[in-house]
């Protein structure tokens, strides 16, 4: 016999027994997002995981977020409904291949995105995200840094903090960066007057043809005080729902072809119910790699 749903209910009742919160980010699906306590940016999640008051963390993402939410939440059992979860930009860049990077260049800061592993971010000096890299790269006061590993991301600040030399390494997220100037502006033509809003992992090109580079959490805060009857919106396809919660006025468009993670549209309610009921998918970062990550992303969750 084919087992039942799961609804919506069940999960939020697993919860409060396993006294358990649920983080989702933006780009989860809809269904996930519906049950979580929290949907945010990367930022955001890091910086609720530090603060909860909860015995057990479902984190409803991939896995470098389920990393950082262990790495700044000692002591709580963190979960990762699909360990299977992974971020294709955060394995473009190893602990061996940052070792290597920073011996060639000594003395150079390395400000790592947080899309990153636990043993990347472990010789990282400070962590960012898409909301605070600039404030991250300003507040460090050098001529220059070393950033990994999204190149677009990294190509965006530099051009936001022109007084420091941003040295980039060769990654990227897949998703973003397929999407071309062509896109956008077919978009453009299909929808005249309407805004472009874009995430800052978009090719330069991309990012300069946008009215406003944020990131997913900046673009909600920005719909709700545009107040534009249609956006254009440049990132992955699962804002649409939180967009469209926060804004309901406003319609809400993405590009085409759709953008869509696999790897975030992973985990599915009937996931995070296992995970709840079995303790299941749990993430632990060896002591070592936890106590010198945890110092990249105090820092980065300090700034902006």
């Amino acid at each position: 016999m084919a087992e039942a749903l799961v609804t919506p209910e069940e999960v939020r009742i697993l919860a409060r027994e396993r006294k358990a919160v649920i983080l989702a980010h933006n780009y989860q699906r809809a269904e996930v997002q519906a049950v979580a306590d929290v949907v945010g940016d990367s930022l955001e999640l890091a910086r609720r995981a530090a603060a909860v008051d909860a015995e057990v963390i479902v984190l409803a993402g991939v896995r470098f977020m389920a990393e950082s939410a262990a790495i700044l939440a000692p002591g709580k059992t963190v979960l990762l409904p699909r360990p299977d979860a992974g971020c294709p930009m955060a394995d473009m860049i190893t602990a061996a291949q940052l070792a290597e990077w920073k011996a060639e260049n000594p003395g150079v800061p390395v400000v790592m995105y947080v899309n990153s592993s636990a043993e990347v971010k472990a010789l990282t000096d400070v962590c960012c995200t898409s909301a605070n890299a600039v404030e991250v790269v300003r507040s460090l006061g050098v001529p220059r840094v070393l950033f990994g590993p999204d190149r677009n991301l990294g190509q965006w600040i530099a051009g936001q903090v022109p007084d420091v030399e941003v040295t980039v390494w060769n990654g990227c997220c897949p998703i973003h960066d397929r999407v071309s100037l062509e896109m956008v502006r077919e978009a453009k033509v299909a929808h005249p007057g309407a805004p472009v809003i874009a995430h800052p992992e978009c090719r330069p090109e991309v990012s300069a043809e946008a009215d406003a580079v944020l990131s997913t959490s900046q673009m909600i805060r920005w719909a709700q005080k545009a107040g534009e009857p249609e956006v254009i919106v440049v990132t992955e396809g699962g804002l649409l729902t939180g967009l469209a919660k926060a804004v309901p006025d406003t319609r809400f468009i993405g590009i085409i072809p759709a953008m869509i993670c696999p790897n975030m549209k992973l985990t599915g309610l009937e996931d995070v119910r296992n995970a709840l009921r079995d303790l299941t998918g749990q993430v632990v970062v060896p002591g070592e790699v936890a106590s010198a990550a945890r110092a990249s992303l105090e820092r980065m969750t300090a700034i902006g």
